[in-house]
């Protein structure tokens, strides 16, 4: 109880570094800001700019944000330590994401994050191509984000014997023998 049965893992460096500043957050607002919904932000942004998009431009028209996420570690942690104030339940809301992006970029189309485990971002992307094809979305930013902020989920995987020993994901292999969880955006 409370063990792991495994060491492996895939994790992003400096997931607690954020430029505030630069989205027009408040330094007291970004603390309780699900570090998932930074990330969102700043990958947000290069893939409008590697798409040769001007946010600016994209302002105020029927762009839309789909977003998987399958965990809220941060805003359990952040209840636990009693850090409760106006920016808690926005920052680590899971209904948020998808909203904050389309907030700070100005988008008007349809705007949600979708929970379906580990499909969540592809299920994103789907609801994203779907909503073109309808002409929901005159443009659609689709992603998802992934951090392990706690033990707690590992731990559990392991004791329902979900995670590899030795740290290879075989899938769709008859010698599959479980997941190494990642962290990702």
């Amino acid at each position: 109880p409370g063990k792991m049965n495994t060491r492996w893992g895939g994790f992003l460096d400096q997931v607690d570094q954020f430029d505030a500043a630069f989205f027009g957050i408040a330094p007291r607002e970004a603390t309780h800001m699900d570090p998932q919904q930074r990330l969102l932000l700043e990958v947000a942004w290069e893939a409008l700019e590697d798409a040769g998009q001007v946010p600016e431009r994209l302002a105020g028209t029927q762009a839309g944000v789909f977003i998987g996420l399958s965990n809220s570690e941060y805003s359990s942690m952040q209840l636990n330590q009693s850090r409760v104030d106006a920016y808690a339940s926005t920052g680590g809301a899971m209904s948020i994401p998808a909203n904050r992006l389309s907030y700070f970029f100005d988008f008007r189309g349809p705007s949600m994050t979708v929970d379906t485990a580990c499909s969540s971002s592809l299920v994103a992307v789907h609801l994203a191509c779907q909503s073109l094809w309808r002409g929901e979305s005159t443009l659609a930013l689709a992603g998802g984000a992934n951090l392990i902020l706690s033990p707690a989920v590992t731990v559990s995987f392991s004791q329902a014997s979900a995670t590899s020993r030795d740290g290879r994901c075989k899938a769709f292999d008859s010698g599959a023998n479980g997941i190494v969880r990642g962290e990702g955006v």
